[in-house]
């Protein structure tokens, strides 16, 4: 089954078209075709590298003008005045920044400062999120000065230590420290309500 091939075998490698008119062609032409190095493999590849060029050329071109905008951007910002500046001297004004009507500068500038706020809020939003996060780890710290509480951490690992093949036999020493915690909760929220 598998020694004959799917496809039949070429009969011969030139091929031979026939048309109802005759069609005639010079031999200087005929020779010219036939002489090619030129195959339909080489005219593919060749087609697949002027393409590459021209995407690799089209890349760098965008790439240019990017790297250009990017810089006009920074430029732009590092040049904005600073909205802290403005809040303290409200009167203390840049050449850009003049009251000229409908400026792009004014209006680029108005953009900048819109921007700063934001970044300001969401900024402000952030570190009080860190204060509360810092807020509850000094309540974590106050649990682990508890004695109580660690002396009961201390009894379960000890026991787990000595029964590391049997650990259900610390049963007694986990409801142990599971009521140190509970009585630790029920300060803690006592506090709390206060």
């Amino acid at each position: 089954m598998g020694q004959n091939s799917s496809k039949p075998p070429p009969s011969s490698t030139q091929h031979v078209f026939t048309s109802e008119s005759p069609v005639s062609f010079s031999p200087d032409l005929i020779n010219a075709l036939q002489a090619s190095p030129e195959t339909d493999s080489t005219r593919s590849k060749d087609l697949e590298l002027h393409i590459q060029r021209r995407v690799h050329a089209e890349l760098e071109r965008l790439d240019a003008e990017q790297s250009k905008r990017l810089s006009e951007l920074q430029e732009q910002i590092s040049s904005a005045p600073d909205s802290t500046t403005e809040s303290i001297h409200p009167d203390a004004r840049t050449p850009d920044q003049s009251n000229s009507p409908g400026g792009v500068d004014q209006k680029a500038a108005s953009e900048g400062d819109k921007l700063r706020d934001l970044s300001r809020q969401s900024v402000q939003k952030e570190i009080d999120m860190l204060k509360e996060k810092l807020k509850r780890r000094k309540i974590r710290e106050e649990v682990v000065k508890d004695k109580a509480v660690e002396k009961a951490k201390g009894e379960v690992v000890n026991c787990l230590r000595l029964n590391d093949r049997r650990p259900l036999d610390c049963w007694r020493e986990v409801e142990a420290f599971k009521e140190e915690v509970g009585r630790l909760e029920k300060e803690h929220l006592g506090k709390l309500m206060e």
